[in-house]
């Protein structure tokens, strides 16, 4: 590795950023678009699936009954007394890198009714509360409510071929944030109530997205009030994105400032189509309450194109990083 010039990695990178200037310039959408209707079968998979494109679809769900339903009110009443996991942090990051580790949210297990009283501000505990434990947990934790949606997006599971591998249901304060990260899943993210705000960047974007192997360890309250940040032993480092992209340090990540984000907010009544190996970061309104469906993706010629990008994007990285050591060494 040694022996690569420094115009071959130069040559390399410049490469790299044609793709990513190429796919803007073929096909990919300079804003996330809408469709008033729900596509039909066909048409979902070869107008957004088979070319992995965000869209927005306006009336998909208009036939839920959760969309006039789903209220503090009627949860106090139909979920009021149960116990429901709820992820605790103290600043809204679950599930990011915090001072160079790869953080966790202290799970919680409280009254549905106790978490309802934070996202009404009826009480102000120390920490930022969100409902988003992804283990399929609208299914699993709020059999209660599911007649009030529908447990699969009957003409995403007919273009997919198949039936969503987890359903999970969120509902959280507005300081509550999703890191950048992206999904080996096909997404259908459903708004029930307020809105959410995705950052998005296209996986041919992945040259510029900085990425760094972090210890794991999860946030703890001790008696104090005061939030402990405890590793957890035994388990692998884990591959990450340490780059805020709302607020980049270009300093440190120069890269990044050649991504061209994508940005789009969903209201209530709405899904996002985010197709698999997007990235995405995620803000909220007080209290927004979604369904989100998740469904495997086909691990196909696009995956393996990705797999290729990412192993040369990792071995482009580590020849800058050996030659900018000799530079240092001499």
């Amino acid at each position: 590795m040694s022996s690569v010039s420094s115009w071959e990695c130069e040559g390399l990178d410049q490469c790299l950023q044609d793709v990513a200037v190429e796919a803007r310039e073929l096909y990919l959408d300079p804003e996330v678009p809408y469709l008033d209707l729900p596509p039909s079968p066909l048409d979902f998979h070869r107008s957004w699936v088979s070319p992995n494109k965000p869209v927005i679809i306006r009336t998909a769900i208009q036939h839920w009954p959760a969309l006039s339903k789903w209220n503090p009110q009627y949860f106090r009443q139909t979920l009021g007394e149960k116990e429901v996991t709820v992820a605790v942090t103290p600043n809204g990051y679950a599930d990011a890198v915090h001072d160079g580790k790869f953080v966790m949210p202290e799970e919680r297990t409280m009254k549905f009714s106790s978490f309802l009283d934070i996202m009404e501000r009826k009480t102000q505990p120390n920490g930022i509360f969100y409902v988003q434990k992804q283990n399929s947990n609208f299914t699993e934790e709020f059999q209660e409510i599911i007649p009030d949606a529908d447990v699969e997006i009957s003409w995403a599971s007919e273009a997919f071929g198949k039936l969503p591998d987890a359903v999970n249901f969120w509902m959280g304060e507005e300081a509550a944030v999703t890191s950048m990260h992206k999904d080996h899943y096909e997404n259908l993210y459903c708004v029930i109530s307020g809105q959410k705000t995705f950052t998005l960047l296209p996986p041919t974007d992945l040259p510029f997205i900085p990425y760094g192997l972090f210890q794991p360890a999860r946030y703890h309250e001790n008696a104090e009030g005061k939030f402990d940040v405890i590793d957890e032993e035994g388990v692998d480092f884990v591959p990450w994105i340490p780059v805020d992209p709302l607020d980049p340090d270009l300093d440190r990540y120069p890269e990044f400032g050649h991504a061209q984000l994508l940005t789009c907010t969903v209201k209530a009544g709405e899904i996002l189509y985010l197709p698999s190996l997007w990235f995405h970061h995620v803000q909220q309104s007080q209290g927004c309450i979604a369904v989100n469906f998740w469904y495997d993706m086909e691990y196909d010629i696009k995956y393996n194109y990705f797999k290729f990008m990412e192993a040369v994007v990792a071995k482009k990285n580590d020849v800058f990083k050996r030659k900018n050591k000799n530079i240092v060494l001499q």
